[in-house]
């Protein structure tokens, strides 16, 4: 069970670490168009990122399925920047017209990418263990729970300048998305791969 605390505490750590804010960023972007109404969908969004996050670990730890370092370190601001375009595109779309099928697909596919990103990590960490369920369920528990604390201060954030500030909805998904636009495009630069 020790095994287990200590992959959920790393899963905390590997979200919430600010010099690699990427993670910090994509799910950032993802709550930005969603307010307290729809909790829900945003809670069902980060559990298909957590999911399809750790599957592409388990596939890399069990050497089913690797994938170029490179590639994925420019792929992750490309999830971003993708998300923070599509908030753009559909920023004036009502909350309960917004889909989330082909939110949850992307955001399935943009899990195995960012997975696939910290693979090579855990699979360094794995190569002592000899079960590799209990601390990729840890890493996932860890994840998950740093994941909604994340999207919890997106929400908080968006309810405080929408219902105190009087910021309108529409104008707020503009200005964060812009916001994490502007921060992407040197993580696009930095990590291209060609």
């Amino acid at each position: 069970m020790d095994n287990f605390w200590f992959y959920l505490k790393m899963g905390l750590e590997h979200v919430l670490d600010f010099s690699a804010y990427d993670h910090i960023l994509f799910l950032a972007v993802l709550t930005i168009p969603f307010t307290f109404k729809s909790w829900k969908k945003v809670v069902v969004l980060a559990t298909i990122f957590t999911i399809t996050h750790c599957i592409s670990l388990g596939l890399s730890a069990y050497k089913i399925l690797e994938v170029d370092v490179s590639i994925i370190e420019f792929l992750i601001p490309v999830t971003i920047l993708l998300t923070a375009i599509f908030n753009l595109v559909h920023v004036k779309s009502k909350e309960e017209q917004k889909s989330l099928l082909w939110h949850g697909i992307a955001t399935a596919f943009f899990g195995l990418i960012h997975g696939f990103g910290f693979s090579n990590y855990f699979k360094m960490l794995m190569a002592e263990e000899t079960d590799i369920i209990t601390p990729l369920l840890g890493f996932a528990s860890g994840i998950e729970l740093s994941q909604l604390l994340i999207v919890l201060s997106v929400l908080v954030l968006a309810f405080l300048v929408q219902s105190i500030v009087k910021v309108k909805q529409s104008l707020f998904i503009l200005g964060a998305s812009i916001l994490v636009l502007l921060i992407t495009i040197p993580m696009l630069i930095n990590t291209f791969p060609f």
